[in-house]
């Protein structure tokens, strides 16, 4: 047993938060996160741990800005601390109404306010909180050692109890760990924690991300039996079949010499399949088993065994039971590729920070939970967890679930060697800094030790940018060294190739696809990741398609982790009390970064974004490439046979479904297989269009989704014949006006206005639809990425043009069928474009309108070709017959299906956290919108399709607002029909433009039509 004699009688000082040799006072080494109980039933159903008592809850609290205030003398007995305020553990200091969240990026969260170089800090600013906790021992822990472990505190703290100094710590996120024994009392116990937001760990802690401090993760007491497994290493390996599997565990024992150790492997089901005994080697024990066959684990097929370990006294008598999952995998490098069990691996993966917008960092089981169910149902296998270890849950359902790992240390010191961007390590921390290896290694041992068990984790990464250097360097060699089943990755080299052995693989930050080819085609010495890329800032995502299409091209691109998983946004209220999701700068917290935390595929709010559609598509497994006869099934996966699902195929005329049936499609991994469809006789013998869906739905239900669930879907679109156009008979009556030209009809009446220059009234049966006349939109609200590359600075000319125009000739044609009326504007940006606007009125009411558009040289790229006009809010209903169901982009589409789908103009604005172009849809034939009783207008494509968007604001009313919030109330519906829209890119967020062919130059002819008619 650990006693006081092992425990060193240090005096504490604030000097430690600034000293790089201190880190780590009276703390119990890092060890494995193992499960351990007194009973057989209990460790078969991993019950709840009766000899945890959990100290979370309401604790006792004091907030001052600097340690000059703080109460010095707090954690004394005598101490009252009953007119405190309270607070929650676990939780931030600055989400419980203390001090203020800090959003920044690369820099230092102190830049502009201190002029320090590590270690030095603030003096004036760092803020600490002061926790008190009173507890009674429970019953069970009587006359046993008693230690306390903080799962995760920011940035650093003391911790005293019953007035007795017990122990220091540094790293926000792995475990500390301190003995009580010594100084526990009977009956009510005073624990007295000091926690610091700034220390020498905080330069070692530049992460991405809103600057909290506090006890974040949970706090417990725990004790032990009387002989205890106090680490556990568990190591399945594999031969070179995959077909005969060793485990080998090695245990460290605490307390007492134990009579026997005896461990049995079992299976799913809890059968048998192996068990020994372990063997004592000085003061050490290990267990070897041999397994025939073994299931393999992958995110595939997350196959666990469960590991009995069970340990007896001298008297024989069982006093400690481990259960331990355990999943047998081999991960490694051949010929220069990343194999998982003999098969090359590609990550379709996603950068992950744990984020909730109401308690930050300190996320619950639910939320875990919710996002691992969402990775599985979205074809992501894998995550980096951005930028520092997770909880421990996380890595748990990591196994079960089937996720694969990079398990990235808690290091990050951007702001050290990268200033507005350049790169300038000047002062890098730690680089070649030998005085700050103890401190890094230390997380890095910590990481290892607790996260060994989980066969989830394929690589350790050494961090992230912080430069590179000797100390890294020796991070790398300390992994391989305990760990030689796992991969070592750092980006950081691609900075200095100096070090270019700390990373087995090359990582790469938002390389370009182009440049990533480049590194493939030129002899590569190691297999290729982008660790990040396609930042998905806002509405973004946009060519994601151009890096997933490597993926077999290239044996050695062996995928990506998209940036990011979750914004990283938090609630708070607006000057009426309502509230909304803040971004940097909201706190009033300077410096800041301001929006840059919103890069998630998945709102703060765990909600779905619409980027998700394209994720889940381009991250598919099974590739399924149907024609009008069949359909071609890829599959792509390494160990899934897809008799595992359910082939549905469907055939659709015009939007509305024919036909529907399924097939049981059996093709082996890594094979390509075609199947015939069976169809109805006569079913496509009406001319026009049609659309075939095919889809891989689940037979069964997993444990992230039910039976019926699609995992994969691929389309085909065909026309068949000609559309004839019926005739529309009926007679028109013109009234020529001096300002108006009317057109009317049995019961409508279509004017247009010679001052406005445009169509000013669509009156259908008494009904008014244009609230607002139709004008020519060149300019959409400004995108994160648009903001990032400078459209505003290089394209504003367009935003000029969409403001005002001048109508410089108007045409009437006249005949008994249809009466057209055309207006040509011309624009103050440049003298030689125009746009010539043509309506055209038949007798059933419908209008045709053509939009012309004429370009000159040397003008920027377009934003949006488009006409746009209002109707009245009340006509918020809409069906489309388009891609979808989410919104799309012509360099977002990949994933979107041609379909009917319904929503509404205030559903149609996404919720992206500072208001920008949202809504689009591509492909689109048809659009209704309605009010409540079905009445409204259709918008139809007459030849090719069109863009559409609907929404209850204009580009400009989005443009000028920072915040949903700012936007005003609404009144009107704004309808956009596009001949083109630039794509939303999505490379990078601060300078990567949209791809080339997705842009809109603007020295060309281009024209649209589509057709309003009644509903």
């Amino acid at each position: 047993m650990t006693t006081i004699s092992n425990v060193t009688k240090a005096v504490p000082t604030l000097d430690w938060l600034s000293d790089v040799n201190v880190f780590a006072v009276n703390r119990i080494p890092a060890h494995s996160d193992h499960y351990y109980y007194e009973t057989v039933a209990e460790a078969q159903r991993f019950a709840p741990r009766k000899m945890r008592h959990d100290l979370n809850g309401s604790w006792k609290f004091s907030y001052n800005v600097n340690p000059q205030n703080r109460p010095v003398e707090f954690y004394k007995l005598d101490f009252n601390c009953a007119g405190w305020g309270d607070i929650s553990v676990p939780g931030h200091i600055q989400l419980q109404g203390y001090g203020k969240p800090q959003y920044v990026n690369t820099m230092y969260p102190w830049d502009g306010l201190n002029e320090i170089r590590p270690p030095e800090l603030p003096t004036d600013h760092n803020p600490v909180g002061s926790y008190v906790k009173y507890f009674n021992l429970p019953d069970n822990m009587h006359n046993k050692p008693v230690y306390i472990s903080f799962q995760g505190v920011e940035s650093a703290f003391y911790v005293w109890l019953n007035g007795e100094f017990v122990g220091y710590s540094e790293d926000s996120f792995t475990p500390a760990e301190f003995e009580l024994t010594p100084y526990l009392v009977d009956g009510e116990n005073k624990l007295a924690v000091e926690v610091y937001q700034r220390s020498t760990g905080s330069w070692l802690e530049d992460q991405d991300f809103w600057r909290f401090s506090g006890i974040f993760r949970d706090v417990y007491l725990y004790t032990v039996p009387e002989i205890h497994v106090s680490d556990l290493h568990v190591q399945p390996e594999l031969d070179a079949t995959f077909t005969k599997g060793t485990l080998h565990a090695k245990l460290k024992l605490q307390g007492h010499i134990p009579a026997k150790i005896t461990a049995e492997l079992l299976d799913t089901h809890g059968n048998l399949v192996a068990a020994a005994n372990g063997t004592q080697i000085e003061d050490k024990w290990s267990i070897t088993l041999p397994v025939e066959n073994p299931e393999l684990w992958s995110a595939e097929s997350p196959y666990l065994y469960k590991l009995m370990i069970q340990v007896y006294n001298e008297s024989n008598s069982l006093v400690e039971v481990v259960p331990q999952k355990v999943g047998f995998r081999r991960f490694e490098l051949v010929n220069k590729i990343m194999h998982l069990n003999g098969k090359r691996v590609v990550f379709k993966g996603v950068n992950r920070h744990e984020f909730n917008p109401r308690s930050g960092r300190a996320i619950t089981k639910e939320d875990m939970l919710w996002d691992i169910k969402t990775l599985k149902r979205h074809n992501i296998n894998a995550v980096r967890t951005s930028h520092y270890p997770n909880q421990t849950y996380w890595y748990e359902l990591c196994d079960e679930y089937g996720i694969y790992v990079i398990d990235e240390m808690n290091l990050e010191t951007h702001g050290s060697w990268q200033k507005l961007g350049k790169v300038e390590p000047s002062w890098n921390i730690p680089g070649n800094k030998l005085e700050w290896q103890d401190i890094v290694m230390d997380r890095a041992i910590s990481m290892v030790e607790r996260d060994k068990n989980h066969p989830s984790i394929l690589i350790w990464s050494c961090g992230n940018e912080s430069y590179a250097g000797e100390v890294i360097l020796n991070v790398s060699n300390y992994f391989r060294k305990v760990d030689p089943s796992r991969l070592v990755h750092y980006e950081g080299v691609t900075r200095n190739r100096t070090y270019n052995d700390t990373s087995d693989m090359e990582s790469r930050m938002y390389a370009k696809p182009d440049e990533i080819e480049k590194y493939l085609t030129e002899n590569p010495e190691k297999p290729y990741i982008s660790c990040e890329y396609i930042h998905a800032m806002g509405n973004s995502l946009g060519g994601m398609y151009k890096y997933t299409d490597l993926e077999q091209k290239y044996p050695m691109y062996q995928g990506g982790f998209i940036w990011d998983y979750i914004d990283q946004s938090i609630y708070k209220k607006d000057r009426y009390g309502n509230e909304y999701l803040a971004y940097g700068g909201d706190f009033d917290d300077r410096p800041t970064d301001y929006g840059f935390c919103t890069n998630g595929i998945v709102y703060a709010n765990r909600e779905l974004s619409p980027k998700m559609q394209e994720v889940k598509f381009l991250y598919q497994n099974f590739k399924l490439e149907p024609d009008q006869n069949g359909v071609l099934v890829k599959n792509e996966s390494l160990f899934t046979n897809t008799e595992d699902y359910v082939l549905e195929y469907a055939i659709s005329f015009e939007g509305k479904e024919l036909y529907r049936t399924t097939l049981i499609a059996a093709v082996e991994p890594q094979s390509v297989r075609r199947f015939e469809f069976t169809w109805p006789a006569g079913f496509d013998s009406p001319s026009g269009e049609y659309s075939i869906q095919t889809s891989l739905k689940l037979k069964k239900s997993t444990l992230w989704a039910e039976a019926g669930f699609e995992i994969a879907f691929g389309q085909y679109v065909y026309a068949k014949g000609k559309k004839v156009l019926t005739p529309v008979n009926g007679e028109l009556r013109v009234a020529h006006g001096d300002v108006n030209i009317g057109v009317h009809g049995r019961d409508f009446t279509v004017m247009f206005s010679k001052a406005h220059g445009s169509l000013v009234s669509l009156n259908f049966a008494g009904k008014e639809m244009i609230a607002l006349p139709p004008v020519p939109l060149f300019w959409r609200a400004t995108t994160d990425n648009d903001r990032g590359f400078s459209q505003g600075f290089d394209s504003g000319l367009w935003y000029a043009a969409s403001l005002a125009r001048k109508c410089v000739h108007l045409e009437v044609e006249e005949n008994k069928r249809q009466v057209s009326v055309a207006f040509t504007y011309k624009f103050s940006i440049h003298d030689q474009i125009e746009v010539k606007t043509t309506y055209t009125v038949s007798p059933d009411g419908s209008v045709r309108v053509k939009s012309v558009y004429k370009g000159a040289a040397n003008l920027p790229q377009m934003p949006i070709f488009a006409l746009s006009f209002k109707v009245p809010a009340d006509y918020q209903q809409l069906e489309w017959y388009a891609m979808g169901p989410e919104e799309n982009y012509v360099d977002r589409a990949k994933g979107a299906r041609l379909g009917t789908f319904k929503n509404t103009v205030a559903d149609n604005l996404s919720g992206y956290v500072m208001p920008q172009e949202s809504g689009n849809r591509t492909g689109v034939r048809r659009l209704d919108v309605t009010n409540d009783n079905g009445q409204g207008i259709r918008i139809s494509s007459v030849s090719d399709p069109v863009e559409c968007n609907v929404s209850p604001y204009t580009a400009f009313e989005l443009e000028h607002a920072n915040h949903l919030y700012e936007l005003p109330k609404v009144h009107y519906s704004v309808v956009t029909v596009a001949g083109k829209q630039m794509g939303v890119g999505g490379d990078d967020s601060w300078g990567a433009s949209v791809h080339k062919e997705h842009l809109i130059p603007a020295d060309q002819v281009m024209e649209f039509e589509f057709k309003i008619e009644r509903i």
